[in-house]
């Protein structure tokens, strides 16, 4: 019997470890992440300068000691994702073209990755507030945002396991190529429990 399609994300996003990377402060490595992300966007023009920048990116995940088998599979769903896309751009424009934007865009999404892989959702909170904090003097909810911030990692893994769910349902019910009898029971059953977190936030006072 062939083994069901399943996406395999960790129930929380954190990897622990003690390598360099996470025992740095949060906003640091969010100002790194933010100069890598700006860096590879304008010096990236080449398949050459890209590669250059993925580089950067595994060595980062050598440093973290991240498994290789928890990598991939953080990266397996992006990755195909971005190879439709890469084959668009290269129908529409040319090879090199392609191959650098895909790269440059995956190399980005694992960067980003790694953060959440070596930085707690708390140490995360408090990096975005104490940032956000001088903001806070002209009205802006810093708190909320955090708490956004918060959940929206939190979700990642929430809607993973329910992608899993929906496709041992479907493959049950026999309708395994079903592309609706996949994406209709995802979409509602994310769409409740976005009404469901909504309620639990509205009825603690959070928005008001």
């Amino acid at each position: 019997m062939t083994k069901s399609l399943r996406i395999d994300v960790p129930l929380s996003v954190y990897h622990p470890g003690r390598s360099i990377l996470h025992r740095a402060p949060a906003g640091q490595k969010i100002f790194w992440l933010f100069v890598y992300l700006v860096g590879s966007a304008i010096g990236a023009t080449v398949p050459w300068q890209a590669g250059v920048f993925a580089t950067i990116a595994i060595i980062c995940f050598a440093v973290a000691r991240i498994p290789a088998l928890l990598a991939l599979r953080q990266m397996l769903a992006p990755s195909l994702l971005l190879l439709a896309f890469a084959l668009l751009l290269w129908w529409q424009r040319d090879f090199p073209t392609a191959l650098t934007y895909f790269v440059v865009i995956l190399s980005a999404v694992a960067m980003a990755t790694l953060l959440t892989l070596t930085t707690t959702i708390g140490e995360l909170m408090d990096a975005v507030e104490a940032g956000l904090r001088p903001l806070g003097k002209i009205g802006l909810p810093v708190e909320t945002i955090s708490l956004l911030v918060a959940l929206t990692i939190r979700l990642i893994p929430l809607t993973a396991l329910t992608v899993n769910e929906v496709l041992d349902a479907r493959k049950a019910r026999g309708a395994s190529r079903s592309v609706l009898a996949f994406g209709v029971p995802v979409i509602v059953r994310s769409l409740l429990r976005a009404r469901r977190l909504g309620e639990a936030l509205k009825s603690r006072g959070v928005g008001n």
